[in-house]
């Protein structure tokens, strides 16, 4: 039996399903007032599986962003639109929730309602009669529009790196304390080529689950994002650093070990030749997180920011083991 074949029958089963489910899922977060459209939305969206989520307030909102992947947030009404335009507004003040591509939907065709609805930021009205063939083929355009223009990571569904900049900036601007950690996995390239792509991208998924809700839970207006490839930034309040980046490196730690193949897992290590044929050995995957804090205005832009936390990185990850380190001189 191969190791591949090793593998596949070994992945931690819990992890797997979940994989799959949020892979084939599409998340919508459907407010209604006075009009039905969620019963039309799996025939609307025919090109995946919709998982549909009801909300009536903002704060509700808000937490079905945490706790699930949202694809898209339908604001269905009957109204002249004052409450729909406040809730489109607030998104668009969310870091989690500004990517979210928004539509309204009003049975009335009227052109100040049109207005109202674009000038709010929504991305899409949609009036008349509901239509799903239409529908969902404008639905699906403004999804792949979204996630092309503003750079959400495909695999994570994580704001990508001009969201990142964006809520760094703002953070620096109003001249708060906060702390920027980057996260990066430790000898994942050898994974990768040693498993496969697939299986690499499936340990990115499960990185991105373990910060996201770590954060989420502990920091729910935390800010988490995917930098690209094996990299993430999240950002968090200074004293919550030691609670949340101990609990991701554990919560890491225990898991990862089933995302080898038995003997690979049991020896802690993967043995390959590279094209030299030489030998090489790695150790499992570890994480290291390189912690940078913004005190009494010390950073100017996102850039001296990012500087100071690559290069800390560096340093963070010539230690053995999953770590996270705090940069403790001034800026430089």
């Amino acid at each position: 039996m191969s190791d591949a074949v090793v593998y596949k029958n070994d992945i931690l089963k819990i992890g797997e399903a979940e994989f799959q489910r949020q892979s084939r899922r599409f998340n919508i977060a459907v407010r209604q007032d006075a009009v039905d459209i969620a019963q039309y939305l799996p025939e609307t969206i025919n090109w995946a599986e919709a998982g549909i989520h009801t909300f009536d307030t903002f704060d509700e909102l808000f937490r079905l962003s945490q706790k699930h992947l949202l694809d898209l947030i339908i604001l269905a009404t009957r109204s002249d639109l004052e409450l729909e335009t406040e809730m489109i507004a607030s998104c668009k003040r969310r870091p989690s929730l500004a990517h979210v591509p928004t539509v309204v939907y009003h049975p009335q065709t009227d052109k100040e309602l049109f207005k109202k609805a674009f000038s709010s930021g929504a991305d899409e009205l949609l009036s008349g009669m509901w239509d799903s063939e239409i529908f969902g083929v404008k639905v699906r355009m403004i999804c792949e529009r979204s996630a092309r223009d503003l750079g959400v990571n495909p695999t994570s569904r994580l704001p990508g790196p001009v969201l990142i900049e964006r809520e760094l900036e703002r953070k620096i601007a109003s001249g708060e304390t906060f702390a920027a950690c980057y996260l990066d996995i430790d000898n994942f390239k050898a994974y990768n080529d040693y498993y496969g792509y697939l299986y690499g991208d499936r340990v990115i998924r499960l990185t991105a689950y373990i910060i996201r809700d770590i954060v989420f839970d502990l920091v729910p207006d935390g800010f988490v994002g995917h930098i690209g490839g094996d990299d993430f930034i999240f950002i968090i309040p200074y004293e919550m650093i030691e609670l949340v980046n101990s609990n991701i490196i554990k919560t890491f730690d225990s898991i990862i070990p089933y995302k080898y193949a038995r003997e690979d897992r049991e020896r802690g290590r993967i043995v390959s030749k590279n094209r030299r044929g030489e030998v090489e050995v790695f150790p499992l995957l570890t994480i290291s997180i390189a912690v940078v804090v913004n005190f009494d205005h010390m950073f100017t832009h996102a850039g001296e920011l990012s500087h100071m936390l690559a290069d800390l990185k560096k340093y963070t990850k010539k230690l053995a083991g999953s770590n996270y380190m705090i940069e403790r001189r001034r800026k430089y």
